[in-house]
């Protein structure tokens, strides 16, 4: 298992590099390659501590909501705005792309990792305050991927579109808070389900290195986009506003180092505490 996890980190790995090659590789498989490894890690990783019952319980919790949210969205602008998936990332359930879902399912495990590991005691029982600290930690981890590849894959990439625009380089600023709504129902409903649930401690070595080193893996895929890239040196978002390229990907890459960065830092920091 030890190594199985290692390895599906290795592969997101070289998916984030692949990503500074356009055309190399098609853009389908490029997005599931930056999705299937995270989601099949944390249903392995998961299953150690949760079991199997625990895992795929927030897992389902994850996908419907999510679903829901996004869904509603859609038809409403209500929590993130008005937007449209293009077909960049593939076959969709209703008006949302499975692989987005799926996504949802593998950043939304390892924040909630690091969330526990930052609470401290992360095979402690949630209750008490950890029911509500830990699914608003991990809210704060969940956005903070959301904030550092938005602009990229929607203005840039056009794998779904705003008919308005925005202000954070053609998103708006709904998007976040909605974000954060929609990953804190998520967690509070598994926080719930949990609470006083009594957790396995696997016995293998460096079991929590691994979700933290997942996390700043993803962080340090969004640096590589201040590399120089031939194409094109402007875009324009559905408003009209025209955005430079180059500063998309500048600001993306420091929003990622100063808040995905640091709450792996953090984390790592606590891993004693995990003991």
């Amino acid at each position: 298992m030890r190594v199985a996890l290692w390895v599906l980190i290795a592969i997101y790995a070289v998916s984030r590099v692949l990503q500074i090659f356009p055309g190399a590789v098609p853009m389908l498989a490029v997005v599931a390659l930056h999705v299937l490894p995270p989601a099949i890690f944390g249903l392995l990783h998961g299953a150690l501590v949760y079991r199997w019952r625990g895992i795929l319980t927030f897992s389902v919790i994850c996908l419907v909501v999510g679903n829901i949210f996004e869904n509603l969205s859609i038809q409403t602008g209500f929590p993130f705005g008005h937007y449209v998936f293009t077909d960049v990332m593939g076959p969709k359930v209703f008006a949302v792309p499975v692989l987005l879902g799926v996504a949802y399912l593998g950043m939304a495990y390892l924040a909630w990792a690091l969330a526990r590991l930052m609470v401290g005691g992360a095979y402690l029982a949630l209750t008490g305050a950890r029911v509500f600290t830990v699914p608003l930690i991990a809210g704060f981890l969940m956005t903070a991927w959301d904030l550092s590849m938005d602009p990229v894959w929607s203005t840039v990439l056009h794998a779904w579109t705003w008919f308005e625009g925005g202000a954070y380089f053609g998103v708006p600023v709904s998007n976040f808070l909605g974000w954060y709504l929609t990953a804190s129902v998520f967690y509070f409903l598994y926080a719930l389900w949990l609470r006083r649930r009594e957790l396995r401690r696997p016995v293998m070595t460096g079991y929590w290195q691994m979700a933290v080193v997942f996390y700043g893996v993803s962080a340090a895929g969004n640096l590589l986009l201040l590399m120089p890239r031939s194409g094109m040196l402007m875009v324009t978002d559905p408003s009209g506003v025209v955005w430079r390229v180059s500063d998309i990907t500048g600001a993306c890459a420091l929003v990622s180092l100063f808040t995905m960065g640091a709450f792996a830092v953090i984390a790592w920091a606590r891993l004693s505490d995990s003991k």
